[in-house]
């Protein structure tokens, strides 16, 4: 069932947004060679409890119920979702490591991602990021009242397959609300004016996860990582927004991570 929101609801979800934006600045005020996953974690749970809130994916149930040991998803490299934070987990210089992070606040809930360069990062993999964080604008320009979900795919994949980068099936944006994840799904590809009709009020999170290679990818035996399978570099961005009569409201934020990383924000 796709659930509507008002204009207050919109507001209370604009909060639980704009904190993960600013867990993810706070993230980004660590990212380096030398740094774990597992140091990133602690800094952003501790973070997002200071700030009233609880941070939605610790605890959450995989489709095994196994709980998720950590506040955030932290996949590196050619990890392309849900990768699972670590102190054996260092960062090095050329990799890249997408920052996935949820918060659950006044009732409702916030879902961001951000995928990090980690110092000096190969050109190449630079595009993969430019070209998914624009892809996500793409998404976000297509998502608007009377328009339908696959506008939305399309947009993001015919950005993606154009630079000859895989486009991720099996794992997709969603609805948001009171729930981390509702209906509807919200996939990265798409043929435009095909799925479900968008209407204002509708709360969803674009999150396009492309590959360097192709889109084939596989689960590790922990039930969560997922890797691609050519082992080729993955890339990440998730927006949090509300449909609307005319543009799109993003509900997060890239500017407080932006402004920490200055002229060396993708």
């Amino acid at each position: 069932m796709i659930f509507l929101k008002t204009e207050d609801e919109i507001e209370l979800m604009r909060q639980s947004n704009l904190l993960v934006g600013k867990a993810l600045a706070e993230v980004a005020k660590l990212i380096k060679p030398g740094v774990s996953t597992g140091e990133l974690d602690r800094v952003a749970e501790e973070f997002i409890r200071d700030n009233g809130a609880i941070p939605t994916f610790k605890g959450y149930p995989n489709q095994y119920g196994d709980p998720f040991p950590g506040s955030l998803c932290t996949s590196v490299n050619d990890q392309v979702v849900h990768g699972i934070p670590s102190n054996k987990v260092i960062l090095k210089d050329g990799d890249v490591v997408s920052v996935d992070c949820g918060t659950y606040m006044n009732g409702f809930c916030g879902d961001s991602a951000y995928t990090f360069c980690v110092g000096e990062v190969d050109e190449s993999i630079k595009k993969l990021l430019r070209v998914t964080k624009e892809a996500l604008y793409l998404g976000i320009e297509n998502a608007v009242q009377g328009k339908r979900l696959g506008d939305i795919g399309y947009a993001i994949q015919q950005h993606c397959e154009s630079n000859s980068y895989g486009v991720v099936r099996e794992f997709v944006g969603h609805g948001i609300g009171k729930e981390m994840h509702e209906d509807p799904q919200v996939p990265n590809y798409g043929k435009r004016g095909y799925g479900t009709l968008l209407k204002k009020g509708l709360c969803i999170a674009i999150e396009p996860m492309i590959t360097f290679g192709n889109r084939q990818i596989f689960m590790e035996n922990d039930g969560w990582t997922v890797r691609t399978k050519d082992r080729k570099y993955a890339a990440h961005f998730e927006h949090t927004i509300a449909i609307n009569a005319g543009k799109a409201d993003i509900l997060s934020s890239f500017e407080f991570v932006e402004e920490v990383l200055g002229d060396k924000a993708i």
